[in-house]
């Protein structure tokens, strides 16, 4: 898919004109811009926008890809308006798998955009040049480009003057520019979005506002299965600024002037709901369930050598994640208006593409009638692929006839989010002369795909295919994910392929379907299965008597893994590995995903009061760094990211019911709770790699690692905080804890 686009793309300008989602192509009129393709808008006043197909969410991408057009374009990237692009083909996210999307997630911005927008850029520039050739009568040779100039001697034109006249000029696809060329590439400008959100003049989804707007909050079941059965709104009516009480597929939407208006009246609708289908699932049964389905095999997904054979002294261990919220800052929201013959949405959404697909499932217009306009997003984590919020805000617009903004409480936003899957890993290692010999590690989980199927497959699909067809495919796929005919890869992710040289390796995964819903989550599957595996490994290295990080270096010395031990040695010596203050002690990991390879260094201490972390030091090599400043500030983000997880965040349920309702019962890592953090990038010029996720994996195994060398205490689920963990399984740091003030 994404040769054949781009060949389009580039035949489309050979042919003289470019294309652009919703105009003729080859169009330019001295009172419009020039569009030499989807990216781009060169206006006669010499104004550059660039449609950035990408939702920003803090990762950076309005900084990072707009200085990826304009590289090639010969534009300072200060200079460049930035709009977010419409729902649309030319906008598919090919980078993303298993299938193409018009979304953000993945660690996937840059990777996608590498080439893609620097072939915009690149191509849209030389239909410039093609015209000031034209005027001029000159060759190429004798004509340069810079800062949206052309120049032949003497003689100069800007971009905007050229505009009317390169819409139908004929160039043949232009070599990119090597490294040693780039002028833009490589550099750590400051963030284009940092002013406006400094100065609150940043538009996120809750800043949405126009005349007659509505807000609405929607009471939804309080357990998982649970349907409306009856409601009585009458007390509600009679509060101020109350519009309308509606029912919708979600529960009941009260509908009022603002948000306080709509939530107090709420409050006093009286509510019955049916608990004939409600899901009885509970937290301790459901680890009980996992860990009988352990017992048994599972689907083979990896079986070299022979593990039964393997020679040396075994060691078994169980290792369980729980559920996790993403927590974003800014709660689920929408804005929508639905009229005859359009539906607008207003959304912080990662996927506009799904936006769009749902929004016109809901009010029955085309797709190209449905209009996403995505803002900022105020924490995404894949939280917000979901099209769950944006389904709601156009039903109940469409139900009142006006726009409507729909917002979540944190409460609604901790019972109704989609969750990392729950993991039970039984793992079994063999080690021998100081060395892993087997591996035999079996998953129980739930897929992820299975979960989000109903969501987001209608948007692969063309929009002629009737619903029902696009129904049946969704629930074929679901039901081979759930059952395990076909394994689902995001599931597995960080488990399924260790990089480490052992002879005898089995890997299985049992599917499970305990009937919560799960999505992609930071990292997604490598931030369950990193720790497994990374603990699991330490665990053997002490079983061999081996030191953690040279039996690491040990296993790691073939071809493949290069890139993995260049950043394991680099910690080690960046962090002084073995060499940590009297009182301190030091854990190790290293994972690779999303293309990029990290290597991780935690230093703990650990008194009455509980576990601290001192310092974390990461390497990463995320290959070429578009801007090196904003791969740190992810790299740091999703340090802090994962060390909540890491040691205070589990979502447990009683008979379908979530038991954390807000901060109180799922604490983040506070300033106080922060550790030094050093990071330390690997600058080559392999392919642009992930960077928003690729450091979570590794933090909970390095601190845990940690916390054993300094208790002697292995950990093998998480939260570390001992309190968060079943009684059985608080270990001897949980009195430190009952005890402490923690």
């Amino acid at each position: 898919m994404s040769a054949s686009r781009r060949d389009f793309l580039r035949g489309s300008a050979l042919a003289g004109g470019g294309l652009v989602i919703g105009l003729p192509l080859g169009t330019a009129h001295a009172e419009g811009p020039f569009v030499p393709n989807a990216w781009l808008r060169i206006h006669p006043d010499d104004r550059v926008v660039f449609m950035l197909s990408q939702a920003e969410m803090g990762q950076g991408v309005m900084t990072s890809n707009t200085m990826l057009i304009a590289e090639e374009l010969e534009v300072d990237p200060a200079r460049i308006e930035i709009e977010f692009a419409p729902a649309g083909k030319a906008y598919v996210n090919d980078a993303l798998e298993p299938a193409p999307l018009q979304a953000t997630g993945a660690s996937t911005s840059t990777r996608a955009g590498w080439t893609m927008l620097r072939e915009a850029g690149a191509m849209a520039r030389e239909l410039l040049v093609a015209a000031a050739m034209v005027r001029w009568k000159v060759d190429r040779s004798e004509v340069s480009v810079s800062d949206g100039v052309v120049r032949s001697g003497e003689k100069t034109l800007t971009y905007g003057e050229l505009a009317s006249d390169a819409a139908n000029q004929r160039v043949r696809p232009p070599a990119l520019k090597p490294p040693s060329e780039f002028k833009v590439i490589g550099q750590s400008l400051r963030r284009f979005d940092a002013r406006s959100k400094t100065d609150g003049s940043a538009i996120y989804g809750m800043d949405v506002q126009m005349p007659e707007l509505w807000t609405a909050v929607i009471l939804r079941p309080p357990f998982l299965g649970g349907k409306l059965a009856r409601f009585d709104a009458s007390a509600a009516l009679k509060r101020p600024g109350v519009h309308q009480v509606v029912e919708v597929s979600a529960g009941v939407a009260v509908v009022a002037k603002g948000y306080w208006h709509a939530r107090t009246a709420a409050a006093l609708v009286e509510i019955e709901w049916d608990e004939s289908e409600r899901n009885p699932v509970t937290t301790r049964t459901r680890r009980a369930e996992y860990a009988a389905l352990a017992e048994d095999s599972g689907l083979l997904i990896r079986d070299e050598g022979k593990v039964e054979d393997a020679e040396g002294t075994r060691v078994s261990a169980v290792y369980e994640l729980p559920f996790v919220h993403h927590a974003t800052m800014e709660p689920m929201n929408c804005t929508a208006h639905v009229q005859e013959d359009r539906c607008d949405v207003w959304a912080p959404t990662q996927s506009v593409g799904i936006s769009q697909e749902a929004a016109a499932r809901i009010c029955g217009l085309p797709r190209d009638k449905v209009h996403v306009h995505t803002t900022l997003l105020g924490g995404g984590f894949g939280r917000r692929s979901m099209p769950d919020f944006v389904a709601e805000a156009v039903e109940v617009s469409q139900a009142v006839g006006g726009p409507v903004k729909v917002v979540w409480s944190r409460e609604d936003d901790m019972a109704h989010g989609f969750l990392r899957p729950a993991t039970f890993n039984r793992i079994e290692g063999v080690v021998k002369d100081g060395t892993i010999t087997g591996w035999n590690h079996r998953l129980v989980s739930q897929s992820v795909l299975a979960s989000v199927a109903a969501g987001s497959l209608g948007a692969l699909t063309p929009g002629w295919m009737p619903y029902g067809a696009k129904d049946w495919l969704a629930r074929k796929m679901e039901k081979r994910w759930k059952t395990g005919k076909r394994h689902d890869p995001v599931a597995l992710e960080g488990a399924d392929h260790i990089p480490y040289d052992v002879e005898h390796i089995r890997f299985e995964y049992v599917p499970t379907e305990p009937g919560v819903p799960v999505g992609f989550w930071r990292g997604v599957g490598n931030s369950s299965g990193a720790f497994v595996v990374e603990s699991f490994v330490d665990e053997l290295a002490h079983a061999a008597g081996a030191d953690p990080f040279e039996l690491r270096r040990s296993l790691l010395q073939h071809p493949h893994a290069a890139r993995n031990l260049a950043v394991l040695e680099l910690v080690a010596e960046k962090a002084g590995w073995g060499s940590a203050p009297e009182g301190v002690f030091q854990g190790i990991a290293q994972h690779a995903c999303y293309g990029s390879f990290v290597a991780m260094v935690a230093e703990v201490s650990v008194d009455e009061t509980g576990i601290h972390v001192r310092r974390i030091v990461c390497t990463a090599d995320c290959g070429t760094m578009v801007n090196p400043d904003l791969v740190s500030a992810q790299i740091e983000s999703a340090i802090i990211y994962g060390l909540s997880a890491t040691m205070k965040h589990a979502i447990t349920h009683d008979r379908g019911r979530v038991e954390q309702t807000n901060f109180h019962h799922f604490d983040m890592v506070r300033m106080v709770d922060s550790p030094l953090i050093e990071t330390h990038l690997v600058v080559n010029q392999a392919h642009p790699a992930g960077a928003g996720e690729i450091s979570l994996p590794t933090v909970a195994p390095a601190v845990a690692n940690a916390v054993f060398a300094a208790t002697g205490v292995r950990y093998r689920s998480l939260p570390l905080n001992p309190l968060l963990q079943p009684p059985e399984r608080r270990g001897a740091l949980g009195a430190l804890y009952d005890g402490g003030q923690a």
